[in-house]
């Protein structure tokens, strides 16, 4: 039977994992905004943002894990998790830049141009679009390339680390059972991804009314640049 202190434990996982996860943009706001650039539909964006949050609490969990089986000092642990997070930081940051001068690059070639139509003999006409224009859809070789980016956003977060859950969950609770510990991680680690994948909903569903007109063409310039703030707000302000 599990004792009181774990059901205690359990309670202030599910509040740590809340609080968490709020105060964390870096665990929402990219796959917010690379859904809306990307154009993905909601439940493309959760299956993501699922991967990722699982991979997220995985590794956390694993190395506490190891570290109560070897014995290991949680000050040890919590070194260690704070090097993955500088780690995090930085890929975020990469990657935000990486895919912002990529955006831009698109947005540049993504310029309004004319396609002529031939229709019966000496009868033709014009239409200027983008090629983000979902009225006119033409296929070029650019978007035929494999998309990487639900990838590269499951590997940043692979890196990174959920800071309270080892030396605030996990290591109390195996003061008294290995069931315990169980318990109170699966209880922090199912907050977290549920608080997830609600405020992506909620925040997805809210941008879906936004329209940005001409200036849908720098959707994805505006995506990274949102991931290169989340990840400087993660090294430098601790978020």
């Amino acid at each position: 039977m599990l004792s009181r202190e774990i059901w205690i434990l359990a309670g202030t996982a599910v509040t740590i994992g809340l609080v968490h996860t709020v105060i964390g943009p870096d665990h929402y706001l990219p796959f917010v905004v690379i859904s809306r650039a990307r154009g993905w539909s909601l439940r493309k964006t959760l299956f993501v943002s699922l991967l990722a949050g699982i991979g997220h609490i995985l590794s956390s969990v694993v190395l506490g894990f190891l570290g109560i089986a070897l014995g290991i000092a949680v000050t040890r642990l919590k070194g260690v998790e704070s090097v993955r997070g500088e780690v995090a930081a930085w890929l975020f940051i990469g990657f935000g830049f990486a895919y912002f001068l990529w955006g831009v690059r698109r947005a540049w070639k993504n310029k309004p141009h004319a396609h002529a139509h031939l229709h019966a003999p000496g009868q033709s006409h014009d239409h200027v679009h983008t090629h983000g224009d979902n009225e006119h859809i033409h296929v070029h070789g650019e978007e035929q390339k494999l998309n990487i980016t639900p990838w590269v956003l499951f590997t940043i977060f692979v890196f990174g680390p959920c800071e309270p859950l080892i030396p605030l969950v996990m290591y109390p609770a195996a003061r008294h059972s290995m069931t315990g510990v169980v318990m109170v991680t699966g209880a922090f680690g199912l907050t977290t991804i549920l608080t997830m994948l609600t405020i992506i909903t909620l925040s997805s569903w809210g941008t879906s009314f936004i329209r940005l007109g001409k200036l849908e063409r720098y959707s994805h310039v505006m995506a990274g640049l949102v991931i290169f703030i989340s990840g400087l707000g993660m090294r430098f302000l601790g978020l």
